[in-house]
């Protein structure tokens, strides 16, 4: 921890500019927290029935995989920089749509708007982020984005009781993200372009520029990591989108995926979304629902600062393999909460306890580790099309469980649906052990070399 913390004074303008970047994971994060309370108020005004919850929910998700997927495209075309201001100027604009909102298509479609933009943060977030951290810092730094989704849900669950007893109570809750949009906005105008993208350009000038701004007060040569910058990007020219289908970019190609769907299927947001309709289930009123709600999310932000903490001193693999198992475990707490009455009447405390120790196992593991290493495990030269691909899976991954929650606890029952999301999480451990690789303290080419998938890049000594 000591040594994360000297790293992050020692780099204290990417320290700044990865916490503005971040921003755009706050986006995600408030919209995801707060719908969860806002949907209770929506359904008695608009006498909305499940499926337009679950309608008025996952629209955002969809919208957000057409965000996800044109952001590649974007981010190479106009840069990581203007791509994420125009991305905050859209969630502006959705979130006052969705406070004025005067009925349910009208709060749909504003909400596919703001998943939009929250789909064209998400990916190019983590991407910036990675893009100029030094290598020792790069997993917390980057992780400074789940931080930031963390803290977005966290503040939407504050927000959600703030506004439970005010007259327009949902209205106010979705309308307050104006503030973190704009904030996203307006902080990106102040941050350089990366050096990445401007090799990209033929602007190795003003690439150095930004390496030495930087690594200010670092002992980084600025020439070397423009060397190795520039060979990445030749290979970069040189590419195609059938190139992601070859070895050795194929196998890179189905962790990241791996990662994108398992991230979702283990039924996180439905956690997310839905915990105050969990919550009221165990017989709470949607004022208590709420309240209780906020433990959810201290718990989700207090354990993705843990894994901020330790991603680049005990590595991905054991944070990723270790917080799935947990999260694997309370679920099943879930399902037999849900499926005995005896522990309903005798341990009302075990629905709100195993919700907690999922969020935990979570955010020490996938919450973080996903966006980390899509972000790290892809050649330069095929990151912006890999990472398009995985992130658009990861959101419609989220839709397809989102989309179905209601209707399947209704099917199969609350307990069978925990049951199923448990099994889900015994699959993804597996999955974790046998294919996902160890990144911790390595340059992007160095991961690529190691690979196999970037034969071009020198070969450096292993740190």
């Amino acid at each position: 921890m000591l040594d994360f913390l000297r790293e992050l004074r020692a780099n204290g303008v990417v320290t700044r500019v990865a916490a503005i970047a971040a921003i755009g994971g706050f986006l995600f994060g408030y919209d995801t927290g707060v719908i969860s309370g806002a949907l209770l108020y929506i359904k008695e005004d608009f006498d909305a029935g499940s499926f337009e919850q679950e309608a008025i929910v996952s629209v955002l998700l969809l919208g957000a995989a057409a965000g996800a997927l044109l952001s590649g495209w974007l981010a190479d075309r106009i840069g990581r920089k203007w791509t994420k201001i125009i991305s905050g100027s859209v969630y502006v604009i959705g979130a006052l749509g969705c406070a004025f909102a005067m009925n349910i298509p009208m709060l749909i479609g504003f909400r596919a708007l703001l998943g939009f933009s929250v789909g064209t943060a998400s990916f190019v977030s983590p991407m910036y982020i990675s893009e100029v951290a030094p290598p020792k810092a790069r997993g917390g730094l980057t992780s400074f984005n789940q931080l930031a989704v963390t803290t977005g849900i966290a503040t939407a669950y504050l927000v959600n009781y703030a506004f439970k007893d005010v007259p327009g109570d949902w209205r106010w809750m979705l309308g307050v993200a104006v503030i973190p949009g704009a904030a996203l906005a307006i902080g990106m105008l102040t941050v350089p372009r990366t050096p990445r993208w401007l090799v990209e350009q033929g602007q190795d000038d003003n690439a150095r520029k930004a390496l030495e701004r930087l690594r200010a007060g670092t002992d980084t040569d600025p020439d070397e990591e423009l060397d190795q910058i520039r060979t990445s990007s030749r290979e970069a020219r040189r590419t195609s989108t059938r190139d992601l289908l070859r070895p050795p970019v194929r196998k890179l190609l189905v962790v990241g995926l791996g990662l994108a769907i398992f991230q979702q299927i283990v039924g996180v947001n439905t956690v997310i979304y839905y915990a105050p309709t969990i919550l009221q289930q165990t017989g709470l009123g949607a004022g208590n629902a709420i309240t209780q709600t906020l433990t959810v999310g201290l718990t989700n932000v207090v354990f993705t600062v843990v894994a901020i903490l330790l991603l680049d001193k005990v590595g991905r693999r054991p944070l990723l393999i270790t917080g799935t198992a947990v999260a694997g475990a309370a679920l099943l707490g879930l399902a037999a909460y849900f499926a005995f009455p005896v522990l309903q009447d005798g341990a009302p405390w075990l629905a709100l306890v195993s919700l907690l120790v999922f969020i935990a196992g979570y955010a020490v593991g996938l919450g973080p580790v996903f966006w980390l290493m899509i972000s790290e495990i892809f050649p330069q030269r095929l990151r912006s099309k890999s990472m398009s691909v995985t992130t658009v899976t990861n959101w419609l991954a989220n839709f397809a469980v989102s989309a179905t929650f209601l209707t399947l606890a209704g099917a199969i029952t609350r307990q069978g649906i925990f049951v199923l999301y448990a099994a889900m999480a015994v699959a993804a451990v597996l999955f974790f052990a046998r294919w996902v690789p160890e990144t911790k303290g390595r340059t992007l080419e160095e991961i690529q070399r190691d690979a196999g998938a970037d034969d071009h890049v020198p070969a450096r000594a292993e740190r």
